[in-house]
């Protein structure tokens, strides 16, 4: 990372917000000086919604919906 900054593009993904980051490392002090440097001259998208892979996994029945939601299949259709 530190041959690219400044140099070329870096492209990172998760699926963890930036704040739940210190949790993952296990220190937010640590999370909060990788953020830091990640951050630096960096643009962030944050895309929202379901899963495609997972949606994929529930459609093919290799896992099952969570309880608290409507299985997508009962959604209501058109009239």
């Amino acid at each position: 990372m530190s041959r690219r900054y400044e140099r070329g593009s870096l492209i990172i993904t998760s699926n963890q917000s930036l704040g739940a980051w210190g949790e993952v490392f296990g220190d937010t002090v640590i999370a909060s000086a990788i953020l830091d440097r990640l951050l630096h001259h960096s643009i962030t998208v944050n895309i929202k919604g379901e899963s495609f892979r997972l949606k994929e996994k529930l459609k093919a029945g290799l896992l099952r919906p969570k309880l608290d939601s409507p299985p997508a299949a009962l959604s209501p259709g058109p009239s």
